[in-house]
């Protein structure tokens, strides 16, 4: 196991196990973070853990021109029956993916220190958040980091049918008119494949952030 220091470094990514954990310790300054997105490293752990450092082989990517939209999603979007906004409710947006209760799963890892750090990140331009708004209430969104041209997906959340992917789609499609080249969805889900997300090797994956970040 390998053990973080004070110094902002992290170990090569290949060195991770079969289950892409790689290394305990650290901190979540705004330094690390960065260092660790842009070495396609990210922090995922219980509130009661230490902190704990991921980069599974393979990774869930999507391609912004691959991006796929249903008919039906095509007539949601069409339909009013949302607003879209960006980075008016970043940390509403992520206290909601915090409450969200996912099969499999007793916690969440979007704990008050987590929260506090992205919050961080948000005030630095880092990191960003989509919203879906209905009658002015908040009903879906996601956050993630920017960093380059690579989007670091994070979280989303839904409470009213479709409205994360209203939020995604959205947000990719005003990303790409900005030059993004690459999503990271980190784990793949049907969810994200649904959208479009493909699993890629690590070794890829890295390549491609050296080029993008």
């Amino acid at each position: 196991m390998y053990i973080l220091t004070d110094k902002i470094t992290f170990p090569p990514i290949e060195t991770a196990d079969e289950s892409g954990f790689l290394a305990i310790g650290g901190d979540l300054t705004a330094e690390r973070l960065l260092e660790a997105y842009r070495n396609g490293i990210f922090p995922w752990y219980n509130e009661e853990d230490p902190i704990c450092w991921w980069s599974p082989d393979p990774r869930c990517v999507l391609f912004p021109h691959q991006l796929y939209i249903s008919k039906s999603m095509h007539r949601v979007m069409q339909s009013g029956q949302f607003r879209f906004a960006t980075n008016t409710a970043f940390e509403q947006v992520m206290q909601q993916c915090s409450n969200i209760k996912r099969k499999g799963e007793a916690g969440t890892w979007i704990h008050p220190e987590m929260i506090d750090a992205y919050v961080r990140l948000h005030a630095l331009g880092f990191a960003v958040s989509a919203e879906t708004w209905q009658d002015e209430k908040l009903v879906g969104g996601l956050y993630g980091i920017r960093i380059g041209n690579v989007f670091f997906g994070e979280s989303m959340f839904s409470s009213v049918s479709n409205a994360s992917k209203f939020a995604f789609i959205n947000f990719i499609l005003l990303q790409k008119q900005e030059g993004l080249k690459l999503v990271d969805c980190q784990m793949h889900t049907a969810h994200l494949e649904s959208l479009g997300a493909i699993m890629i090797p690590r070794d890829e994956f890295s390549k491609m952030l050296r080029e993008n970040t």
